[in-house]
């Protein structure tokens, strides 16, 4: 084990602290900063050597309905309207207690986030919900992101101890405004990486940490939790691998992220075969066996926030990881097809939904619908946005199949060539038209934002693949993480069979079973929700009402700075 924050190493030699949190991502940070606020003493633990989890490599959006920001750009929102939403996008399932504190306190979560622990956001007034189909849907003023963040300046030493996904730092407003990464300004965005700014996920965990710094909480790292320890039926503490024990006089916090690198678990419980995952794979479901070992009670573990991915070479703590694949697939000139040369959805939906196409089963050949599944482009796409961190003239890297015509890269992929051939020439068709008659791509607001609003053609969404050479890129089920675990109830506190809660013992985050149960809402729709439990959670142990009442002026310890 490593104590990583040296202002606080005097806590070293204590084993004995208030609440002891397990797992650094922002779930576990957010209860940490939470209950430390109200001056308790506080001591995150962490498997990895690296702090952040799954939410450092996150795009570090938070979804909150009728949010504060919304209402001061005018724009019309409410809690019902979200829950009728949530409720249509989950199908009906999930635990009304969940949904609703979720829902309710989101507002509280974020203004405590602001105002007490001095996290700055944006706000995406433009990114549509993901259904806009479904009732209570909204066309934007949902999603906030972080802002940019000098993490360097404000960790120190602590700044090179945070996980990262590797990608230098550009906000989704600025994604927004740039459009293809050929269109970004990189030399700018290295620069800000050299000054040790953070974006994404990266800013989120960065922002939380300096939280937690400035209120005295020990962060330690290589500190792997082997078991709870109990006394009386209250959980009292925590064991480490190597022997170490620490109390928590308050309660444990389980934030450890699901269990998606647990290839045993994955099978067995999920509903679907995961290919991939993006997470680092310490996500082995150490909080839900542990959890499990004292009687708690699990729900919701078929589900995972699934996206179609792509495996790329890139790794994870030397594992390979997918990558996500999103304009490579939503940008116009780009379509995907199945095992048989097919078009078989609309490519530019979002991506939990598309990943469970990829999930179809075709059962009276007992295999797979639509996988293999492969994104198809043609050379004017690539030379107008590139692919992933590949460019037109860079050598081709092995994730592409190319070739000439489409005959050769339907004979390279193994599916019927008339198939390809006569797919590709409908839809030049309609992308011409900018109508797609088969799936509705381009149709929806959430499709169009995600296309190019420069294209040459009618419908941002949409182009005809035109010019050989063309390209294929296999396309897998893959996911961000699990999103079922341990039950709790509203405030975060971890349920038995009997759905009474276990003494002492608090989670949230992928560890849990999601408030949004099979659903996902919107950009954001992870990271909102458990980051509300946890302030939940940390309200609960501090012995705080779950609402918050903010000062007239946001982000106090900003104010005050501006006033000294």
């Amino acid at each position: 084990m490593r104590i990583l924050n040296a202002d606080n190493a005097h806590h070293s030699d204590t084993h004995d602290y208030d609440v002891v949190v397990v797992g650094s991502g922002a779930s576990s940070l957010t209860a940490a900063a939470t209950a430390a606020d109200e001056g308790l003493e506080v001591l995150v633990l962490e498997k990895s050597n690296l702090l952040g989890g799954t939410s450092a490599v996150s795009g570090g959006m938070l979804w909150i309905v009728a949010n504060d920001y919304a209402r001061e750009a005018g724009i019309t929102d409410s809690i019902s309207a979200g829950r009728t939403y949530t409720e249509a996008v989950a199908r009906g399932r999930g635990r009304s207690e969940l949904l609703d504190a979720a829902l309710n306190h989101g507002v509280d979560m974020l203004r405590f986030a602001e105002t007490e622990l001095g996290l700055e956001f944006l706000f995406l007034d433009d990114f549509p919900d993901y259904r806009q189909d479904l009732p209570g849907a909204a066309a934007g003023g949902r999603t906030i992101e972080p802002g940019l963040f000098n993490a360097r300046e404000n960790l120190g030493e602590l700044f090179d101890h945070i996980r990262t996904d590797g990608r230098l730092p550009f906000s989704m407003q600025e994604y927004e405004r740039w459009g293809a990464f050929t269109r970004f300004p990189w030399d700018e965005l290295e620069r800000r990486r050299e000054q040790g700014f953070a974006a994404k996920g990266h800013a989120l965990v960065s922002m939380l940490m300096t939280a937690c710094a400035h209120r005295g909480v020990t962060f330690a790292a290589d500190a792997r939790v082997d078991r709870l320890t109990t006394e009386g039926g209250r959980v009292t503490g925590v064991v480490l691998d190597d022997g170490t024990a620490y109390t928590a006089k308050s309660g444990v916090m389980l934030g450890t992220g699901g269990f998606e690198w647990d290839k045993g678990l994955a099978d067995s419980l999920l509903a679907s075969r995961l290919y991939t995952q993006c997470s680092p794979p310490t996500n082995t479901g150490d909080g839900l066996k542990m959890a499990q070992r004292i009687g708690a009670t699990v729900r919701g573990t078929r589900e995972a926030w699934w996206a179609p991915m792509s495996v790329t070479g890139t790794l994870r703590d030397g594992d390979p990881v997918g990558t996500l694949l999103r304009f490579e697939r939503q940008g116009p000139g780009s379509i995907m097809i199945n095992r048989h040369g097919k078009r078989f959805a609309n490519e530019s939906q979002n991506y939990n939904d598309l990943a469970r196409v990829l999930q179809s089963w075709d059962s009276a050949n007992n295999q797979t619908l639509s996988t293999p599944a492969y994104v198809v482009f043609d050379q004017s796409y690539l030379d107008r946005y590139g692919v992933l961190d590949h460019r037109a003239g860079d050598p081709l890297p092995d994730y592409l199949t190319v070739a000439d015509t489409l005959a050769g890269l339907a004979e390279a992929l193994d599916v019927p060539t008339e198939n390809l051939e006569s797919t590709v020439t409908r839809f030049n068709g309609q992308a011409e038209r900018g109508i797609d008659e088969d799936f509705g791509r381009g149709e929806s607001a959430y499709d169009r934002y995600w296309g190019d609003h420069d294209n040459a053609w009618p419908n941002p969404s949409l182009a005809p693949l035109e010019r050989g050479p063309y390209y294929a890129m296999s396309v897998v089920n893959g996911a961000f993480g699990t999103c079922g675990g341990l039950a709790t109830d509203g405030n975060g506190r971890v349920l038995d069979p009997d759905h009474a809660p276990i003494p002492g013992l608090f989670a949230a985050g992928n560890v849990t079973e999601s408030p949004y149960a099979a659903g996902y809402p919107g950009a954001g729709a992870t990271l909102g929700p458990l980051m509300t439990m946890a302030y939940l959670a940390g309200r609960t142990m501090t012995g705080q009402a779950a609402a918050y009442r903010a000062p007239a002026v946001r982000n106090k310890h900003l104010a005050e700075a501006v006033a000294g």
